[in-house]
């Protein structure tokens, strides 16, 4: 393990509390937009997991409850994007931790495709740093055009290319591992508390069209899953805008 998991908090204690499970890639660098337009509406907890290749969900959640307990905090309304789901899940389903309801950005329960997250693993611990490096330049240009009226998150795009480290690397193939042999499903059908979710139409990596139908099916909790037609999987960047005045709208 590389480093400790890190905490970070912003905004009044008085406020409701926001507690933001990054994805895949496992930190605080594309969440600078949702940051800044959410402001003081909500006290914004963010995480950065350990480059781990060893922990399990379990894990994961354990670091999280112990984080937020040693901050003070109790309650507060889960936001997990993607890979985030999985350890939100494994938090409820513990019950140390006093979630007010669970907010799923590009999240999932059983992943839809899990052999493509089995295949994803392999590839991300075995392609050339070269190679992943050279696709993470495109789409480092892509967020340059895409993001060029928003100067934070241009700032954060560069944050999440610089930590994108052969460490990084072999702690997310170790991440898709996870992904691919969890099926939290019975913890999703017995989830106590609100959930609702939200999702970017253009998303090969969690398909909506698969993940939408179980839950509306299956998962009694849910209260309302939206679709921003011009957002894409990382919702909570692209789709920042419109992300925050529903969540905000739902937390209210």
């Amino acid at each position: 393990m590389e480093e400790a998991l890190q905490i970070r908090i912003y905004g009044e204690a008085n406020r409701p509390t926001l507690i933001y499970l990054p994805g895949l890639h496992g930190d605080w660098t594309l969440i600078g937009r949702f940051r800044h337009l959410v402001g003081n509406k909500v006290r914004f907890v963010e995480f950065t997991y350990p480059r781990s290749t060893t922990w399990s969900l379990d894990d994961y959640a354990a670091g999280v409850e112990a984080a937020l307990e040693d901050s003070g905090i109790s309650n507060g309304w889960l936001l997990a994007e993607s890979f985030g789901s999985q350890i939100a899940l494994r938090i409820i389903a513990r019950s140390n931790f006093r979630a007010d309801g669970l907010i799923l950005a590009g999240g999932f329960a059983r992943h839809p495709w899990q052999s493509v997250a089995r295949l994803l693993g392999w590839l991300m611990d075995n392609l050339p740093l070269i190679v992943l490096r050279g696709m993470l330049s495109l789409y480092a240009r892509a967020a340059r055009f895409r993001f060029r009226k928003a100067p934070e998150t241009l700032a954060n795009v560069r944050d999440f290319l610089a930590r994108r480290t052969q460490a990084d690397r072999r702690a997310m193939a170790h991440r898709l591992r996870l992904v691919a042999g969890n099926d939290p499903r019975l913890d999703a059908c017995a989830i106590p508390v609100p959930v609702y979710a939200i999702t970017g139409a253009l998303d090969p990596i969690v398909p909506w069209p698969f993940v939408r139908p179980w839950f509306r099916r299956q998962c009694g909790a849910l209260r309302e899953y939206q679709i921003i037609w011009t957002a894409d999987h990382n919702v909570l960047s692209t789709g920042a805008e419109k992300a925050v005045r529903q969540i905000l709208k739902w937390i209210e």
